[in-house]
């Protein structure tokens, strides 16, 4: 079994280079050609033009009622383009991707996109005022400054931008065009959704997807400023954790450890011979140590200079100490080794004159 599949899911040593998109030729032609597309569809609904007769048709076929048994999972289908679920859907992957990259680009990038839709989409909602279709008043009229807000479609413009920032993102160009594709997809079935459950006319979804298509390709001209935007917070981050000591402290700062006194070896001494000259230690005392205690402990001789013993000294460390003479004490009637014996009178025998 493959082990490495689940290492992707760790958090990477250093951010990654990720290429930033950049506002290229190509994509300002898109730009251009998709603004044109707006402005078309407003002007066309603004004059009650063929758009609007057609909004109409559509509307009045009633495809709810013509195929019935889609209603049910079309109903559950439309939630793909609601602002609620989906932003915290896109927002956890996100997330767990800024965690991941060690960058905040993500997140800002979605927080932009998201902005940048409810200023644009929400000031034409409420500036044009269209009512609905199941709120219409008048057949053939284009229903316009009558306080509504559905013009355009927010379900498609948001299903646009929310599914679109993942190929936004993305790192290789593989994954860009399958997440392209797929939000392609996802939009445009949101936004006919709509259409079919009567909560839009067509115009509505038309122009939603041409606002959300517009932020899309206007997000590159934000991009240094998401970049200042991330900037900013990871320095005031830094200087919040400075503040409340979250680092580590710097080496012989109040909170390091206090330096281990190691003993001194007593083979290096003048009077490793046993004598005692000029310490007031005897050989007894050399041959007995004092017992280890939980501190340290100091011994002050005859010559006034202090020795320290560090708890819990290793046997290792100790210096061998051999007592310069025998432990028994002197015998009268017994001689040295390798001596003489002194003659001793045997019991019984005849007394020498």
């Amino acid at each position: 079994m493959r082990t490495d599949i689940f290492a992707r899911l760790d958090r990477e040593p250093e951010p990654p280079k990720i290429e930033i998109p950049r506002m290229s030729r190509h994509r300002i032609a898109l730009f251009g050609g998709t603004l044109a597309f707006y402005l078309a569809i407003v002007v066309a609904v603004l004059v009650s033009s063929w758009l609007v007769a057609l909004d109409w048709k559509v509307m009045l076929f009633r495809p709810y009622q013509q195929w019935p048994e889609l209603h049910a999972f079309l109903d559950y289908y439309v939630v793909l383009g609601q602002r609620g679920p989906t932003a915290v859907m896109v927002a956890s992957w996100l997330g767990w991707r800024s965690w991941r990259q060690h960058t905040l680009r993500p997140l800002l990038t979605l927080g932009t996109s998201l902005l940048l839709l409810n200023v644009t989409v929400g000031a034409v909602k409420f500036g044009l005022g269209r009512l609905g279709p199941h709120y219409a008043t008048q057949i053939g009229s284009a229903e316009l400054f009558a306080g509504g807000d559905i013009f355009p479609s927010g379900h498609t413009a948001n299903a646009v931008v929310t599914w679109g920032i993942l190929a936004y993102l993305a790192t290789t160009p593989r994954a860009r065009r399958y997440l392209s594709a797929l939000s392609a997809f996802v939009s445009l079935g949101v936004g006919l959704t709509t259409v079919y459950i009567g909560t839009h006319w067509l115009s509505d979804v038309l122009l939603g997807w041409a606002a959300g298509l517009l932020i899309m390709l206007a997000l590159p001209w934000f991009e240094p400023l998401i970049t200042r935007a991330e900037t900013w917070i990871l320095s005031v981050r830094a200087r919040w954790r400075v503040r409340l000591g979250l680092r580590r402290p710097a080496p012989g700062g109040p909170g390091s450890p206090a330096p281990v006194v190691l003993p001194q070896s007593l083979s290096g001494t003048s009077n490793s011979t046993g004598t005692g000259t000029g310490t007031g230690i005897t050989d007894a005392e050399k041959s007995c140590p004092a017992p280890e205690t939980s501190g340290s402990v100091a011994h002050t001789g005859a010559g006034g200079r202090t020795r320290a013993h560090s708890p819990h000294a290793v046997r290792s460390e100790r210096a061998p100490l051999t007592p310069a003479g025998s432990r028994r004490p002197p015998h009268a009637d017994r001689a040295a080794r390798g001596g003489t014996a002194p003659a001793h009178p045997v019991t019984g025998g005849p007394v020498a004159p």
